[in-house]
């Protein structure tokens, strides 16, 4: 199924799949009809049970990369894992049951001539949309650090990791995750952009995003408990990501950076 040319991919695509095989290939389908020929799809696939990577390497073209975990790691690992793998210039989240609406890659690298991360807004299909149905980013917030760092902690400015697109440079300073972190690597990698004052929002759709119960990364409601965590994980995210830019900022070009 993989097949290298030998040319550096200027778009490299990260896939995170488990279980996904009742709308993985629609994705598929999508994503591959806005590649070029060196692009890349990578698809890692976190110990599917129903066929999901069968599925996948069934799929005869070239540009997908598919990757089989020797254990379940679970959704964020598992993005961790597609992300270390990528190499284009241009690198896309992906989740493995929306559908890329055309027009969607060329409308994400124009904004990033401009910004080393852009995030867009995505139009919701299926199931209960609940809260999610009124929260859109807006473009006039981009340049907001301080008030799109507390949207984050606090939970009212949402960025979908499905809708993100970045610069290598900017993966640099998102991988590796922070060690404590277990969940919402999306919004992880938003506050690596928003510390770095180097992220876009668009109002556009550029996906149609599936909520339902099968998501992998979850959007039911939690216990207190659990949220209060999660807002302390940000916190640190937070600390960590001022760490690395910083650190980014202060080392010479070649220089290796430790990440903490």
């Amino acid at each position: 199924m993989y097949a290298s040319s030998g040319a550096v991919p200027r778009v490299s695509v990260c896939m995170a799949a488990y279980n996904g095989s009742r709308h993985i290939a629609e994705q598929i389908d999508s994503i591959l009809s806005e590649l070029a020929p060196d692009d890349e799809l990578i698809v890692v696939d976190d110990c599917s049970t129903d066929g999901t990577a069968q599925l996948v390497a069934g799929i005869e073209d070239s540009r997908i990369r598919l990757i089989r975990a020797e254990s379940n790691a679970g959704y964020v690992k598992t993005f961790e894992r597609a992300l270390s793998e990528a190499r284009g210039e241009y690198v896309f989240l992906s989740d493995q049951d929306d559908i890329w609406i055309p027009g969607r890659v060329g409308i994400m690298i124009g904004a990033l001539q401009s910004k080393g991360m852009v995030v867009s807004n995505c139009q919701h299909i299926e199931g209960d949309l609940g809260r999610f149905h009124e929260i859109r980013l807006r473009a006039r917030d981009s340049g907001h650090t301080f008030r799109n760092i507390l949207g984050v902690v606090v939970g009212y400015r949402l960025h979908w990791g499905c809708a993100m697109a970045f610069r290598r440079s900017m993966l640099e300073q998102v991988l590796p995750f922070p060690s404590h972190m277990t969940e919402s690597h999306d919004q992880w990698i938003a506050l690596v952009g928003i510390v770095n004052r180097s992220i876009l929002y668009l109002e556009t759709d550029t996906i149609l995003h599936r909520l339902h119960g099968g998501n992998l990364t979850p959007t039911g409601i939690r216990s207190f408990r659990k949220i209060l965590g999660a807002r302390v994980a940000f916190l640190r995210n937070v600390l960590t990501a001022t760490k690395r830019a910083s650190s980014t900022r202060r080392a010479p070009v070649s220089a290796t950076v430790a990440r903490p």
